[in-house]
């Protein structure tokens, strides 16, 4: 079954407990959290104090897509959170390997995030064989309700056969403007775990499980 990551940064932070307890109903969620450190990408979000809380009131696997300048430094201060993914940009540092290797010492899942300019081809088959997650961004990061960029659909389809021909295992994870109009294409093109923000939280909508069925 596909994995559906609701993203909490389009929920309603006046009510974001009640949002996380309706969303414990649903089942094989993880909850996506955009990290975002105002540099990498001009926009600030969730701090460790929130993320602290939220584990607290779910049993949600917590994906956290840090869109920061040194993701490095943050490796530590979010050892406590109960992160199950930690997804860096790729674009973010020079020091890939390594990063990867200092990550898998503290979080069961290590996850690359590449920008909609960003080639597939640029990752060496021997990091595709260390991480566990690819995060496709559909949408130029930074904000959400953005609409989906169509070509994104041509690289989960150029990863899905890098899963295939190397007998691989990480999630092809796609973020951004994902709704019902393009979740089948996706999950068809090889995504197996799809970020929807805006499709599941409005501020007409509290049905969060029938949203998420309909990506399913």
């Amino acid at each position: 079954m596909t994995i559906i990551s609701p993203s909490l940064l389009s929920a309603n932070f006046l009510n974001l407990e009640d949002d996380i307890r309706i969303l414990n109903k649903s089942s094989n969620l993880w909850l996506h959290l955009d990290i975002m450190d105002g540099h990498f990408v001009p926009n600030l979000t969730f701090g460790e104090p929130v993320l602290k809380k939220l584990s607290s009131i779910t049993n949600h696997k917590l994906d956290a897509h840090f869109m920061v300048t040194n993701p490095e430094e943050y490796i530590d201060s979010f050892s406590k959170m109960n992160l199950h993914n930690f997804t860096f940009h790729w674009e973010a540092t020079k020091h890939h390997d390594r990063l990867i290797s200092e990550l898998k010492k503290v979080y069961p899942s290590v996850g690359i995030s590449l920008n909609p300019s960003t080639d597939i081809g640029l990752i060496p088959k021997y990091i595709f064989e260390k991480i566990d997650l690819i995060l496709i961004m559909s949408v130029n990061p930074g904000f959400g309700g953005q609409s989906f960029i169509p070509s994104s659909i041509e690289k989960v389809k150029a990863l899905k056969q890098i899963k295939e021909i190397n007998k691989l295992s990480f999630e092809i994870q796609v973020d951004g403007g994902v709704s019902d109009k393009n979740a089948n294409e996706l999950r068809e093109a090889g995504a197996t775990n799809l970020v929807a923000g805006s499709f599941i939280f409005s501020e007409t909508n509290r049905d969060f499980d029938k949203q998420i069925n309909l990506l399913r």
